[in-house]
């Protein structure tokens, strides 16, 4: 699991070494007027949010950094994915198992029920999948060539073929 995860983190830090720092914080896209970093920063926030609550057990999603230089500059962004990696990797076999409470705020007021930390890490992974996905729309409207072309999608998800 952790190698899956590592490997599309990657495929983050790969785009922020190929594009400047004001494509990183361009907020021009409509409809949501979001930049690349600001995706970024919110997918790390998740992760890290992981991290901060292992020693108590208890993982609070709305209770984020906010990081506003892994937003803001793409150095800043590539350090963040390096923390996070690394944090990744610190974890064992038998550290997944472990029960967490996760809270996070679902619109009527904050929720917290029980997650392993392999299922949490999974969602946080699917998560980071869906915003590259939104990053890729970003990357596609400020005419940046992204060198991935997997990059955004889920592996379940079809793709078409070059000869349909």
């Amino acid at each position: 699991m952790i190698n899956a995860i590592e490997k599309n983190l990657c495929r983050g830090v790969n785009l922020l070494n190929s594009i400047s720092d004001e494509q990183y914080s361009n907020s021009s896209t409509p409809p949501y007027y979001s930049s690349i970093g600001t995706h970024i920063r919110h997918i790390l926030d998740i992760f890290n949010c992981i991290f901060i609550g292992l020693d108590t057990q208890k993982v609070n999603f709305s209770q984020r950094e906010r990081n506003p230089i892994a937003e803001k500059t793409t150095s800043g962004g590539i350090a963040y994915f390096n923390d996070i990696i690394s944090k990744l990797k610190t974890l064992s076999e038998e550290d997944f198992k472990q029960i967490i409470a996760v809270t996070d705020e679902l619109g009527d007021g904050k929720v917290t029920v029980d997650y392993s930390l392999e299922a949490v890490l999974m969602q946080a992974h699917s998560h980071a999948v869906h915003h590259f996905a939104t990053i890729g729309y970003i990357v596609s409207k400020l005419d940046i060539e992204l060198l991935d072309d997997g990059f955004g999608y889920n592996p379940t998800s079809p793709r078409l073929s070059s000869t349909n």
